[in-house]
């Protein structure tokens, strides 16, 4: 099946193709919305139920949800076999991709593929399409030969052999064709007077040959000389309005494949040469023209007989046809109309458009080149069909290449592959959805080339449901009993049991039966749970002898007496079965990865993983997702912690001092085996042993502290020393005490003495600085007088007379210290 894809590309990509291939995607959403989408509004059928989309599937197992109405039967797969649906009574068809390698071709592979759908499913597929290094190339020249155009008609007498010499670096075989058109000779295209039928170009004293829709001349040739003499015989033309016929007679230079001599291996070019418009679609009926062009040849003696009965193709009818017939099309035009086949060009894929030039030769060989690097695919679905299907493309470039618009790429080199990536989606089944055949065609054709991948498309519409073909639905459901009452002495019997006349429940008018032997006492002991009293529970009615249950709006009602439904279980943070189940029978039925009475609980135990791995440190059970410890003096979220099940340090004390008196060798710590756990070893530093489980302790011995740790793993005791005690003198206990001392009075002291300085410098007379600035009397200040006295002498800066200045004498007597202000 693969064998196509290892003719191109790399290995690398093959991989990717071939997943790409195979994949078929469906378009649904999440499962809420699925549930949504499958169960609301009800369904009757299982065809409904499929129709309502690919996530949907329904139950055909026989006493399923008994009792139930039709439309619980439609639900998600794996719903419904939570709900007690086998898988072999689930009818949920599957996409399928199948491929046929056999009918890969050269350029395009694969060339057939099937594929199955459903309503709202796609399927992508991929599709090659290989650019040859040389190929044969036929061209046909599509002349306008209005009067206008007899400079352009005498360019082409030169061009054959030419051509013909340039081309040869590009195919390994040309051969050429022609044919002339003017426009449809009516009126008011034409003038239709009899002396200008004849010859157009009376008025100018000039031969011209009669105007015509579209004139086959020259077959595909190989002989330049003829093509060269078939053009220099033709005359032009005349007609009356300004647009041409140029899209009429291209349609017929298309479609008439025997009579052009197109070659199925080469590559068709058709050049359309005109220096005006051309007329469209609908302009025929300013002639009386009405009847829509049918897309076949009518040529009869290479001429177009239907030019005067049907009306100018539109676009859609020429590109269908182009694509078709693998047409690329050429447009040389006048400068003045480039604007206006500009935007035809665009509608026409596979087309280009080119100036008329002297250079008419190099024109085509490089639009030649230009659209071989060009790589596009059309692809089309059956007219009948079209409405239903939804299909995009998008081109997987090779390297150098460049994609454009997400439908083709340009720039591709000889014996390059372009991928290309088309999916498919089934909107919804045809109208005649019984018809189990219904296959529509899909088209993918690559423009320009000979050769085309066809993919079958099969619309699954219908249920098989198992090899009985019995899908329990309104389909194949009696409504009825029958006319046939049931057997006389039962009923007899039923009518004597005064229990048999308890009135059945009212329900919905839609679940009350109104045939006449449907329901009453004659059927109502068929629905009675034993003991019971009440037809199907109270909670459905009887008809032909089953329960046809209620609906309410907490669920459903179903069992063969109605005695179950699908609400009645326990609820988790305010959702039934905690969101993670079903509810069947009374009891949850959980999802595949949750247990417990309300699906509250994991199965995965990757919640109750320690650190290092193990389930619940080795000392628990896994229980609803939590760790339940095996003893309850362990604790924690792992059981990891256990305060009092260590043994004490005090316990150890007497290992830690037998080992200690064989000097801590390995050697002879087997003679403390009688006193120690089994599990001794030595460390260098106890700081490295972190974690919960290891228990810290000291043991002191000669003014040494021996420091060890302690743990219990999977019930054995481990013992860690440090071979490197902590000991500590009496010597350097003085020290240390001198020390403290020292560090302790020192600062007190130093503060207090900075203290005394502080007060006995503020307690000293502030006069004194003032005396030391100013000393007017020139006294020795240093002196201090035996008396109570002080005296002070001031004098004036401008005594009464300059000759004696006056002087003031004042005694101030000292106050004793201590004596109080008087």
């Amino acid at each position: 099946m693969t064998s196509w894809l290892h003719k191109y590309g790399n290995p690398t990509l093959h991989r990717v193709l071939l997943c790409v291939v195979l994949a078929a995607n469906i378009i649904g959403g999440n499962t809420h919305s699925g549930e949504s989408v499958c169960s609301s509004p009800p369904v009757s059928s299982c065809s409904e139920c499929l129709r309502r989309g690919p996530q949907c599937a329904w139950c055909f197992e026989e006493g399923f949800l008994d009792g139930a109405e039709m439309g619980e039967r439609c639900d998600l797969a794996g719903t419904l076999a939570r709900r007690g649906c086998d898988l072999e009574f689930i009818e949920h068809p599957e996409v399928m991709v199948e491929v046929n390698a056999t009918t890969s071709s050269t350029q395009v592979s694969p060339g057939a593929i099937t594929i199955t759908l459903r309503p709202g499913a796609e399927a992508s597929v991929i599709v090659a399409v290989q650019q040859l290094e040389r190929y044969p190339v036929d061209l046909y020249y599509l002349v306008d030969v209005s009067a206008s155009m007899q400079e352009n008609l005498d360019q082409l007498k030169t061009v054959g052999v030419a051509l013909s010499h340039r081309m040869r670096e590009h195919s390994s075989d040309l051969r050429l064709g022609f044919g002339s058109f003017v426009d449809k000779p009516v009126s008011p295209y034409i003038n239709v007077h009899p002396s200008k039928i004849n010859n157009p170009c009376s008025d100018f004293e000039v031969k011209c040959r009669p105007a015509h829709g579209f004139h086959h001349v020259l077959s595909m040739t190989a002989n330049m000389s003829e093509f060269t003499r078939v053009i220099k015989r033709q005359r032009i033309s005349g007609n009356m309005d300004t647009p041409e016929g140029g899209l009429d007679a291209m349609l017929q230079a298309t479609v008439c494949q025997g009579e052009v001599g197109w070659r199925g291996e080469a590559k068709r070019l058709l050049l359309l040469m005109t220096d005006q418009p051309s007329h469209l679609a609908l302009d025929s009926r300013l002639a009386g023209i009405v009847t829509p062009h049918d897309g076949h040849c009518h040529l009869e003696n290479n001429i177009y007989m239907e030019s005067t009965t049907m009306d100018h193709p539109s676009l859609g009818l020429l590109a269908e046809k182009l694509l078709e017939n693998h047409i690329y099309s050429l447009f040389a035009v006048e400068q003045l109309q480039y604007q206006w086949y500009e935007e035809l060009v665009r509608l026409l894929p596979g087309s280009n458009l080119l100036f008329q030039a002297p250079n008419l030769i190099d024109v085509v060989v490089d639009a030649y080149k230009r659209l071989l690097s060009v790589v596009q695919v059309s692809v089309s679905v059956e007219d009948r069909a079209f409405s239903r299907f939804l299909v995009s493309v998008s081109p997987l470039c090779p390297e150098g290449s460049v994609s454009h618009d997400n439908r083709s790429c340009s720039n591709v080199q000889p014996n390059q592959t372009v991928y290309f990536n088309i999916t498919i989606g089934l909107h919804s089944c045809p109208d005649d959805h019984d018809d189990e055949d219904d296959v529509v065609q899909v088209f993918v054709r690559p423009v320009g080339y000979n050769e085309s991948a066809i993919i079958k498309v099969h619309s699954r519409c219908r249920c098989h449901c198992g090899p009985d073909w019995r899908c329990h639905d309104d389909t194949t459901h009696q409504s009825t009993c029958g006319e046939d009452t049931p057997d006389t002495d039962h009923n007899n019997q039923d009518l004597n049991n005064p229990d048999m006349h308890t009135r059945t429940p009212d329900l919905d008018p839609e679940h009350t039966p109104t045939h006449p032997h449907t329901h009453g006492p004659a059927w109502s002991w068929q629905c009675r749970e034993g003991g019971s009293g009440v037809d199907c529970n109270g909670r459905g009615v009887c008809v032909c002898g089953k329960c046809v249950c209620e609906r309410n709006s907490l669920g459903t009602v179903y069992g063969q007496y109605c005695q179950m439904d699908d609400y009645s279980c326990p609820y988790q943070h305010g959702l039934l079965c905690g969101g993670r189940g079903m509810c069947v029978s009374g009891e949850c039925v959980c999802e595949e990865d949750w247990t417990g009475e309300s699906c509250m609980c994991p199965v995965s135990t990757a919640t109750c993983l320690s650190d290092n791995g193990v389930l619940c440190s080795g000392r628990g059970r896994c229980v609803c997702g939590r760790c339940v410890c095996d003893d309850h003096q362990y604790s924690g979220a792992f059981c990891e912690r256990c305060p009092t099940c260590h043994s004490s340090c005090q316990s150890h004390w007497r290992c830690i001092d037998c080992h200690l008196s064989y000097g801590l060798s390995q050697r002879e710590a087997g003679q403390c085996n009688h006193t120690c756990a089994p599990l001794v070893g030595y460390v260098n530093d106890v700081t490295v042993l972190v974690g919960q489980e290891w228990r810290q302790c000291v043991y002191k011995k000669d003014n040494c502290n021996y420091r060890f740790h302690t743990a219990l793993v999977s019930g054995n005791t481990l013992l860690h020393f440090n071979t490197q005690p902590e000991c500590v003198s009496s010597r350097r206990y003085v020290g240390t005490f001198l020390s403290v001392c020292v560090l302790t009075f020192l600062p007190g002291l130093v503060m207090l003495a900075v203290l005394v300085l502080l007060l006995q410098r503020r307690s000293l007379p502030q006069s004194g600085a003032t005396d030391q600035q100013y000393n007017p009397t020139g006294k020795d200040l240093s002196h201090i007088p035996a008396t109570n006295e002080k005296t002070v002498s001031y004098r004036r800066d401008r005594p009464p007379s300059p000759d004696r200045p006056m002087e003031m004498h004042i005694t101030v007597p000292k106050m004793p210290l201590g004596e109080p202000w008087q």
